[in-house]
């Protein structure tokens, strides 16, 4: 799952079939994965997002995550200069088979969503008894 970072600090592109509501930048946030036996966590960096902002999408195999940035606005003041760019972020994931999709969780802190994953337990082998006919 290896992304260029240049491509990670572009704007995303709006899928296809679907419209923005709000006129802001879209960001595609930093993510790093972690992977366990039992589980895969995802850590999607969203600076400025809290978790009433985060809104976590499962359709048929596709994880999307998606934060909104509440803007901060000071009554009698105008930008005279900004170096941090402030917008939305939005970033999609495909799951494989192997995520249990009823024992996904996330929680958010400090503008860092964790998202885990959880795996579905193999199947324990088992003794077939044969019967005689």
């Amino acid at each position: 799952m290896s992304t260029d970072v240049k491509e990670l600090k572009k704007e995303a592109p709006v899928p296809a079939g679907m419209e923005r509501t709000r006129n802001r930048k879209v960001f595609v946030p930093f993510v790093d994965i972690y992977e366990t036996k039992d589980e895969i966590v995802l850590l999607a960096d969203m600076p400025g997002v809290d978790e009433k902002g985060v809104e976590i999408t499962l359709e048929k195999d596709v994880l999307s995550l998606t934060g909104m940035v509440s803007e901060d606005r000071y009554p009698g003041y105008s930008i005279g200069y900004s170096e941090y760019e402030s917008g939305d972020f939005r970033r999609a994931f495909t799951l494989s088979d192997e995520v249990d999709r009823d024992r996904i969780e996330a929680s958010m802190k400090n503008g860092v969503l964790r998202v885990r994953l959880r795996k579905i337990e193999p199947a324990k082998a088992k003794k077939i008894p044969i019967r005689s006919e």
